[in-house]
């Protein structure tokens, strides 16, 4: 019976107690012991039921009542509750920790250090230093990077910096000699870039922060040298050593040890060191000689001997005697990732990391420098002893015992850096071009770009350039650190050397706290703001006045030791004021702002820049009697103060804040544009402070670039200015608060008056004197007075359209400039500064710079001390005389001799260089001849008589010297300047000596030229005319066609330039000489000659300068009439073809520009130059400008005026008067005309691209055509590396050999570059003999080709069943496997790699499908041995061989048979009579086999083989005779693959994820299909085939043999043996045909496939695959245009595996990848299904491992797709595949987007995923939530089951089964869940856990069901009298032992049928089931 309700009561209150004691126990804690069940009987239940969880399972389950009330429930539900979910956070934060930890392991691995203790596999990375493993103990090599007073600064290995206190310096047995190094260092005992080896102490820390942490070192030798004893020690070792003592012939030596010491006499010492050594002074030295009785160890010091010296091996050496520094010798023994791993002193190991090694600039290839045992000479670097690791170095300067040069500074900029090696994902290597020698720097990838780069490979290419900034230094390794960040080169600030008090810089808040925020500048140096400097008044929360992020304004206040303080106070960050930075800055009368920092009673205290303080006394505060300070001022408040006193010595400044009234009117102040006087004050690098007499103001300002009007002469100037100088005059160009901006520029103080200050003053066409103030791309910004700018555009800013205008002009240049228009409305100025329009009309250029020159050397006289009384001898013009010290050459053509006394004229004196320029022409000399040249009357008199005749704006001609004299005015000396104020950058125009000159006189000698005779040449001014120059071209007749007598006055290259008339020029030009084409038109042409020249027209309005008129001495020309209009001719008749000659004008790194006209230019381009390489080799040096070229049309622009010449005659073009010329309106370029190149054709070419594998080379041969050279037509011969000889950039010399348009109208050239094609013909008689074709040739067509003709070839394929060989450019052979060699091929790929060049005989030639095979094979291993086949012809089908296993093959085994060579294939089919999975299974090679014949082909020589059990019962009377046999015979092999292979597969290349699974299954089959066609087994015919009456007279012939019933059998027999070889010669047939049906191998073929099933993504596909191995990218992407256009609409998804395909292309081969990716992707979405396209892309991304641009994917299609499952389900496995977290919050917005009916399965995905990829407590969160809300889903608790039994945690998945059992379900679903269990109990638990899942089963059947137990055979009963029926009683338990088969049992009656439940309902009060017997 049913258990009472009382059972029930009890056992709830036992799970109720148990439920309080351990709620959780058996879901997180394991059990110790196996489970056992405690039920003593039936009745009861198991001890430990599961803890209920969900809120909507019953607290009932089996009936009966509450026990507990409502409160208590909740109680224990709350207990229960907090208890589970503190447990849960505990376990999910110990995970979170683990996972923590986990992205580090890779870096740790990376980062920790590695020894002698590694075994089994070599470390992947080598070591290296970071701050991570330096532990205490560690030797390490470092340079002295600075030497202060407390301590030294060592920099150590991976850019580490160390300490060394002063205490750590010496061994304690040298303080009494040292008494004050304990607290301080010597400079005198070290320096900078001194090496060191030292120990470490101490490292902080971890808590500490990384920039803060330090590392603690020391140099005692005694902790150097620990370990070291006496013996260890031996001669050429290198010691460190401290000097003890100084005796007087040596030093006592200390080495750490009190075991010896050591001697260094005074001679050895005397050799290599320069000074004295001091005691206690550390130094190396080579050991000598050991005197063990004494214990002395005797060094020598030469630098020589201690660089050279190296470690020697010895027998017992231990890492303890390791020294860094030693160098020894080393060999490598492997490469790793980052360096190289070396052995060295036979027992240690070292590695060397990628900075230390040999070559400073080590590229990607670096490891093609390392090979095996190569012995290289190291230093160590360091030494573990902890873990024996020791890193070494490589670097040639510390090899040498040197430091490397440090030949940058921080902040340095360096515009072309070489980029030398990309590191992926790490950095780049740079190479920077410093000064004298160039430096290696490196930039991470964090400091590559301002934004995040994903693949640094892509950005930057080896061998670009770069502009970089210097971050640091790594003194021992001698690299440099960089940025290469834009906003690192903006900005003043860059390092904290740049912060000065006072500067107004632009910062980033990154952190707020209750101190104050941290602010940081554009180039990464921090600062603090304190929190009383954040704001003018106090503010409680910081947070909110300062926002992270925000970018603000701050002043600095000061920087000390490295510490940055900044104020963010609004008064003192736009204070105009000047500032007190230090106490010297205070000068009484300052006025300045500070801020209060204490109020006392009798003052306040002012605090100021860089701590300065000073103190305004209670008098002084303004304040009236009676109040007190404290309520007018608070702490902090910036305060305008006056400095009344200052005491810069006592650190004293006396304030008052009382300003004095200012006494000066408005009208009496200094304004802008006014001149004042200064005296200098202070001097620095940028301006010169001055102390003015202007009213009002006292302070002045001038800058740097407003010292002089000159470049050169400013920086003189600063130079050599000091306090106290008096400026005469000053312009106030601008007034900045209290201080003015002035200039020292003659030019502005010159024209003050007319400088504008307001735009109302400027008028257009207007000459105005200015500064650049700035400049930018497209312009100057030019600057009059105060903030009055004008702006010039690039385009008038000079004349020469070609010149760099960055080098033009430089900010603070003096200017001229001519106002274009003046926009009053929007104040803006346009102007120009063209030289042509703002030329000067005076010498105040030239006077200013001789004015200041002599400023500069008094003040050069003045510093140097030493007067000026030598420059009053040598006045200019005067003689001087001299004596002669040295002749280099003639003089003025006078011979002279050293020693003699001579009298010149005095030229030139340059008083700051003190060199006085002399002349000894005669007419200089002489006429001073008759006078008495030492009276100074006379002197005087003859100067004045010199000028008597000249006056002002004179025009003289004057003849160039190194001045300019002037023979009409008794050779007067003048000066004039060759350049002006806006061309002081440009090159000036040249002069020689003797030649004539007009000019202008400007000024005459006075003091205000110095003395001189100032001109002006009139090439600064020619287009000022004066009235007469007017007048006489208004009386002049010329006009084009007059002749004029010219005279040449300038020659240049192209042109000459000539004078006539009255101050007419004119040009002609170098086609202008004569009608023909002559070589040196300007040859005999000299200065001065006369020519009859006629004018053909007038000059251009642009050039009016230069010249007036185009002139002509062409005897043509010349032969016409005066005056005709004919002159001017501007027909541009040019045709294709036609002849032209023309003169070399400019020659670039591509083209020749010619001139073929006045008006008419060419290009030739460099390849249409010549043909032969080494002229386009030498192509700059062969075309000199004026040289004569003559070439031939290709194409003209009527427009333009321009030709396209090329050298040869045109071939392939119609030439002629009608040929085509290009209109303006022409859309192709001529560029682009490549009809010239024909076939035949010889031309020069440069190869731009070496093809990979046997593609060739991609030669360029016209400006944008390129043709392709094959990889049989690189040379003539055929060798076996023809691509060694040919490199990027080569020239060469090409032969057209094909010429046809592509599908997108381009030409596609094959070219050759054998140079037999170019004429030279070898015959070798002896080649033809021996049937080998030509060398030279190459067979074109398959005609040429015969059997057995002996060809060469290279390997283009190898695949296992053969290769390919390329017999020329149209040709291919494919090769056997069988046929490769004599011998067994083990691997084809290995032994015929692609590109190897193999000889061998044709076997067939099938000229229709141009099909060739060949054969490797040697002519007499080509076929088999007599022996062999007379043993095959003796083998008959049914024989029985014995032999031995050769080889294993997926489709059957290879068996040599015994006592012969040959070999037969037993097919997979034919090995056993059972299906055979694994063939190694059951055979190895080498054992031995018996097998049955099944097959003999004489013909093929095929053996064929079986070894199934039947064949072998009762045959062994048809075994061979080993007498048939033959043991010499060679081995052949049985088997050989017919069919073709595949040449251009790339399985990387196209993934289609719909295609793959179609493509693979017929891969295989065709592959199968090849295998078994090696050896097909014989047809056996069946029993069925014979009839029945051959069966009787079978049977009967076999019981009564006689003669005629033999003879008839034995016809019968002959017959089926005919009808078998009949029916095999038809399957061969048939297969032979279905080889036939090869995949195509050619263009033609594959266009037939594609025509054939166009709508066939597969076919176009492998079309595309087939042109990418031909290295033709372009020809794929038209390929899948035409399948985008072919493939019908309806088929979407073959649509969509085209797009997919181009995906793939484009990801391979686009330029940029990704760019070309998403332009492809974008046109998908146009015609598939968005979602469709966007997860193929997707795909791509993630198996092309490109995470970023996944998840960047990712984020666009959640967005799009909010609704989709998959793709939501995408990104939570991405992020879980790269370990990231936020996997939560996704999981969440999915929630928020997805449909309801979705949550379900999204939620179970998801938590598989963390199951699978994350983390499994993330999962149980997830199951559990949903389940808590869907508690009776079975499928569900499935999966949460099945994933838990994936995990393997016994204890938590027993207790998941219990609580899914303990929930109230219906019993099908209990059944389901109870079978799980048992199962899971059965292949994991045990038996007693088996039978305790069957009696939950039980008891949950009695007590959910409420049914009694009856046994078969029991008491039966009569439920339904009235049928009459009779019923047999069974138990539920029974029906639970038939596996759960039916949900319910039915009652089954011939006329009603019952269901369990209804048979219940209606007999409640029965507890028996009743069903029919079972018969």
């Amino acid at each position: 019976m049913a258990p009472s309700s009382e059972k029930s009561q009890r056992s709830f209150k036992k799970k109720k107690n148990d439920s309080k004691k351990f709620p959780q126990e058996k879901l997180h804690k394991p059990s110790q012991k196996p489970f056992k069940s405690k039920r003593k009987s039936n009745d009861s239940v198991p001890e430990t039921l599961p803890i209920q969880l969900e809120d909507d399972v019953p607290d009932f389950p089996r009936g009966g009542r509450r026990v507990l009330n409502r409160r208590e429930e909740e109680e224990i539900r709350a207990e229960v509750d907090a208890e589970f979910e503190r447990e849960e956070r505990e376990t999910k934060g110990n995970k979170k920790k683990k996972l923590r930890r986990k992205p580090n392991s890779s870096e740790d691995d990376l980062g920790s250090l590695f020894g002698e203790g590694i075994t089994g596999k070599l470390p992947k990375f080598a070591n290296r230093i970071t701050l991570k493993n330096v532990s205490s103990g560690m030797k390490l090599w470092g340079v002295v990077a600075e030497v202060n007073d407390k301590d030294l600064v060592i920099s150590l290995p991976g850019g580490l910096r160390g300490l060394v206190h002063a205490s750590e310096v010496f061994d304690p047995i040298l303080d009494e000699e040292m008494k004050d190094a304990e607290n301080s260092i010597q400079s005198s005992l070290f320096h900078v870039g001194q090496l060191v080896s030292c120990v470490v102490l101490q490292v902080d820390d971890d808590k500490t922060e990384k920039a803060q942490r330090k590392i603690w070192l020391s140099l005692r030798l005694s902790l150097l040298h620990k370990g070291f004893t006496l013996d260890a020690i031996q001669e050429g070792m290198i010691l460190m050593a401290n000097v003890k003592s100084v005796e007087d012939h040596g030093y006592i030596l200390h080495f750490g040890l009190p075991s010896f010491t050591g001697f260094l006499p005074k001679r050895s010492q005397a050799e290599s060191l320069e000074n004295k050594l001091n005691t206690g002074q550390l130094l190396q030295g080579v050991v000598r000689s050991i005197d063990k009785v004494r214990k002395v160890v005797h060094l020598s010091s030469d630098d020589d001997s201690v660089s050279k010296c190296m470690t020697k091996d010895f027998k017992g050496i231990s890492i303890d005697l390791l020294v860094p520094g030693m160098l020894v010798n080393a060999r490598v023994r492997s490469t790793l990732e980052n360096g190289i791993m070396l052995s060295f002193l036979t027992y240690f190991t070292g590695t060397v990391d990628l900075f230390h090694l040999q070559s400073l600039f080590p590229t990607a290839n670096w490891k093609d420098d390392y090979y095996p045992n190569k012995k290289a000479n190291a230093r160590i670097l360091f030494i573990d002893p902890s873990t024996r690791a020791v890193g070494l170095t490589l670097n040639p300067h510390l090899v040498q015992n040197k430091t490397p040069p440090s030949l940058v500074k921080t902040g340095d900029i360096f515009e072309q850096s070489k980029v030398v090696r990309v590191d992926r994902s790490l950095g780049l290597l740079l190479e920077v071009p410093s000064a004298p020698a160039p430096t290696p720097a490196y930039v991470s990838i964090s400091e590559a770009a301002d934004e995040e780069i994903r693949k640094l490979e892509k950005k930057f290419v080896e061998g670009s350039h770069v502009r970089v900034r210097i971050l640091g230094f790594r003194h021992l390794e001698g690299l440099a650190t960089g940025t290469l960040k834009a906003i690192a080169f903006e900005g003043s600030l860059f390092t904290h050397a740049d912060v000065k008090p006072g500067m107004v810089v632009k910062a980033k808040v990154i952190a707020v706290d209750t101190f104050g925020a941290i602010v940081q500048f554009a180039s990464g140096v921090k600062a603090l703001c304190p929190l009383p400097h954040m704001s003018e008044f106090d503010i409680a929360k910081p947070a909110k006045k300062f926002k992270v992020g925000a970018s603000l304004v701050f002043r600095v206040l000061g920087c000390k030791s490295k510490r940055i303080t900044v104020t963010n106070k609004k008064t003192l960050v736009k204070s105009k004021l000047d500032i007190i930075s230090s106490y010297a800055d205070a000068t009484e009368g300052l006025i300045t702002h500070g801020w209060i920092t204490t109020i006392e009673r009798h003052g306040c205290f002012v605090r100021f820049y860089n701590g300065v303080q000073g103190f305004a006394p209670r008098s002084e505060l303004g304040l009236e009697s009676g109040i007190e300070a404290s309520s007018m001022y608070h702490v902090g408040q910036v305060v305008k103060c006056r400095v009344t006193c200052s005491i810069p010595a006592s650190r004293r400044i006396n304030l008052s804040f009382i300003m004095t009234p200012s006494r000066v009117s408005e009208s009496d102040m200094v304004k802008v544009g006014g001149l004042v006087s200064g005296v200098v004050v202070q001097i620095n690098s940028r301006a010169t402070v001055v102390h003015t007499n202007a009213k009002g103001y006292s302070m002045g300002t001038i800058y740097l670039e407003h010292l002089a009007d000159h470049h050169g002469q400013a920086e003189l100037m600063r130079r050599f200015l000091k306090p106290g100088y008096e400026f005469d005059q000053l312009l106030v160009l601008d007034i900045e608060g209290n201080n003015l901006v002035l200039s020292a520029k003659y030019s502005l103080i010159n024209s003050a008056g007319q400088l504008p200050l307001d735009i109302t003053q400027i008028h257009p066409q207007s000459i105005v004197h200015g500064y650049v103030c700035n400049k930018i791309d497209t312009g100057f910004f030019v600057r009059f007075l105060g903030r009055l700018t004008g702006f010039c555009p690039r385009k008038k800013a000079t004349d020469d359209k070609n010149a760099d205008l960055s080098e033009v002009f430089y900010v603070g240049q003096s200017v001229r400039s001519n106002i274009l228009d003046v926009d009053k409305e929007r104040g803006r100025i346009k102007l120009s500064l063209m030289q042509s329009s703002c030329f000067s009309t005076d010498a105040s250029f030239i006077q200013s710079y001789f004015l200041l020159e002599e400023k500069i050397g008094k003040l050069q006289a003045d510093a140097e001390g030493c007067k000026l009384k030598w420059v009053e001898t040598f006045e200019i013009g005067s003689i001087a005389e001299g004596k002669v010290q040295k002749v280099e050459d003639s003089v003025d053509g006078i011979h002279l001799e050293t020693g003699s006394i001579v009298r010149a004229v005095v030229l030139d004196v340059t008083m700051a260089e003190r060199i006085v320029d002399l002349s000894l022409k005669p007419e200089f000399v002489g006429r001073f001849n008759e006078e008495n040249s030492t009276s100074q009357k006379l002197k005087k008199k003859r100067k004045r008589e010199d000028y008597k005749d000249l006056q002002v704006h004179q025009t003289v001609n004057a003849t160039v010297e190194i001045v300019l004299s002037i023979p009409n005015c008794d050779f007067a000396i003048g000066y004039a300047s060759i350049m002006d104020y806006n061309t002081q950058k440009l090159s000036p125009k040249h002069f020689y000596n003797g030649q004539r000159v007009n000019a202008n006189v400007m000024a005459l000698p006075s003091p205000s030229t110095a003395g001189r005779l100032l001109l002006l040449l009139h090439a600064l001014g020619d287009t000022t005319e004066t009235s007469s120059s007017k007048r006489a071209k208004k009386k002049s007749s010329y006009d084009v066609g007059s002749l004029v007598q010219a005279e040449v006055t300038e020659v240049k290259p192209l042109e000459l330039r000539l004078k006539f008339g009255v101050g007419l020029r004119g040009r002609l030009h170098i086609t202008e000489v004569g009608d023909g084409s002559v070589e040196d038109p300007f040859g005999n042409l000299k200065l001065g000659q006369t020519l009859t020249a006629r004018i053909v027209a007038k000059a251009n309005h642009s050039n009016r300068q230069s010249f007036h008129w185009e002139l002509s001495t062409r005897p043509t020309i010349l032969s016409g009439s005066e005056g005709e209009g004919k002159f001017i001719i501007d027909d541009f008749k040019f045709s294709t073809g036609q002849h032209v000659t023309g003169y070399v004008c400019k020659v670039d790194s591509e083209w020749i520009w010619l001139t073929v006209s006045r008006h008419v230019t060419a290009r030739v381009f460099l390849l249409d130059s010549s043909s032969e390489p080494d002229e386009l080799k030498e192509f700059q040096k062969r075309f000199n400008v004026g040289k004569a070229v003559s070439g031939y049309v290709l194409s003209s622009n009527k427009e333009k005026k321009t030709l396209r010449l090329v050298l040869r005659p045109l071939s392939g073009v119609h030439c002629g008067e009608g040929a085509k010329v290009d209109d303006a309106n022409s859309s192709i370029p001529d560029d682009n005309l490549t009809s010239y190149i024909c076939e035949g054709d010889v031309v020069g070419g440069r190869i731009l691209r070496i093809l990979p594998g046997i593609s060739g080379l991609l030669v360029q041969i016209a400006p944008h055509l390129h043709g392709k050279v094959h990889f049989t037509e690189l040379t003539d011969d055929w060798d076996p590396e023809p691509l060694a000889e040919y490199g990027e950039g080569q020239f060469v010399k090409c032969k057209v050999l094909e010429v046809s348009p592509s599908i997108k109208g381009t030409l596609h050239v094959d070219l050759s570059l054998r140079s037999s094609l170019c004429g030279v013909q070898i015959h070798d008689p002896t080649l033809l003999a021996n049937n080998v074709h030509f060398p030279f040739k190459r067979l074109e067509n398959v005609e040429d080709i015969h059997p057995d003709m002996i060809v060469q070839g290279y390997v283009k394929n190898v695949m296992s069943k053969g290769c390919f060989i390329l017999l020329s450019r149209k040709l291919d052979a494919k090769i056997l496997l069988s046929n490769l060699s004599d011998d067994f091929i083990e691997d084809p790929q290995k032994d015929f790699p692609v590109g190897k060049l193999v000889t061998g005989r044709v076997l067939s030639v099938e000229p229709l499908s141009k099909r060739v095979e060949v054969t490797l094979k040697s002519a007499l291993g080509s076929g088999p041995s007599k022996s062999e086949i007379n043993i095959l012809k003796n083998l008959s089908v049914g024989d029985i061989i014995t032999g031995k296993i050769k080889r294993i093959e997926s489709y059957g085994l290879f068996v040599i048979i015994d006592h012969s060579n040959l070999v037969g294939l037993c097919h997979v089919s034919e090995l056993s009579d059972d299906h055979i999975d694994n063939i190694e299974s059951k055979h190895k090679v080498g054992d031995r086999v018996t097998a049955k014949v099944l097959k003999v082909d004489v013909e093929r020589h095929r053996i064929s083989l079986g070894m199934k059990t039947s064949y072998l019962v009762d045959h062994g009377d048809n075994q061979i005779p080993s007498t048939l046999l033959s043991a010499d015979t060679k081995v052949q092999n049985a088997h050989s693959d017919s069919s073709q292979l595949r040449t251009w597969r790339d399985s990387n290349l196209l993934v289609v994820q719909d295609l793959d699974a179609d493509v693979a299954e017929e891969e295989d089959a065709i592959l199968a299909q090849a295998e078994s066609r090696a050896s097909i087994p014989p047809l056996e015919v069946s029993l069925d085939d014979i009839e029945p009456s051959d069966k009787t007279n079978l049977s009967n012939n076999t019981q009564d043999p006689g003669n005629n019933a033999g003879e008839v059998i034995e016809n019968k027999r002959r017959a089926k043996k005919r009808e078998k070889e009949e029916r095999e010669q038809e399957i061969r047939a048939a297969e032979e045909r279905l080889l036939e049906k090869d995949e195509p191998r050619t263009t033609e073929e594959f266009e037939k496939l594609v025509r054939s099933s166009p709508n066939s993504s597969k076919n176009w596909i492998e079309y595309m695959a087939f042109m990418v191995s031909l290295s033709d990218v372009e020809k794929a992407r038209s390929i899948a245009e035409r399948a985008l256009r072919t493939i019908n609409v309806r088929e979407e998804s073959e649509k969509l595996n085209i797009w997919v395909a181009l995906f793939n292309l484009e990801n391979k081969f686009g330029n940029p990848p990704e760019r070309a990716v998403v332009k492809v992707f974008e046109r998908a979405l146009q015609y598939c299904d968005p979602k469709k396209v966007h997860l193929q892309l997707l795909g791509m991304y993630e198996r092309t491992e490109q995470h970023n641009l996944a998840e960047e994917l990712l984020n666009k299609m959640v967005k799009k797709f909010r609704q989709s499952r998959k793709i939501w389900l995408r990104q939570v496995q991405l992020h879980l595949k790269l370990h990231q977290d936020g996997v939560q919050s996704i999981v969440n917005r999915a929630l928020l987007s997805l449909p309801r009916h979705k949550h379900i399965k999204f939620i179970s995905q998801a938590a598989i995923l963390e199951f699978k990829c994350g983390v499994p407590d993330r999962a149980r969160t997830m199951f559990e939530e949903i389940l808590r809300e869907y508690p009776k889903r079975t499928d569900l608790w499935n999966i949460y089951l099945d994933q838990e039994i994936h995990l393997g945690d016994i204890d938590i998945i027993r207790a998941l089964f219990e609580r899914a059992l303990s929930l109230s379900l219906p019993p099908k679903k209990m059944k389901f869940l109870f079978k799980k269990y048992l199962e899971y109990e059965k292949s994991h638990g045990d038996e007693e856990r088996v039978d305790y899942v069957k009696r939950k089963a039980m008891e949950y059947a009695e007590s959910t069901l409420d049914i009694d137990v009856c046994v078969k055979g029991g008491s039966t009963g009569n439920l339904d009298s009235e049928h009459g029926l009779e019923y047999q009683v069974f138990s539920f338990a029974c029906l639970a032992k038939l596996q759960w088969k039916y949900d319910c049992c039915i009652l089954s009656s011939t006329r009603t049928t019952t269901t369990l439940g209804q048979s219940l309902t209606s007999r409640s009060k029965q507890r028996l089931i009743y069903v029919p017997a079972i018969q």
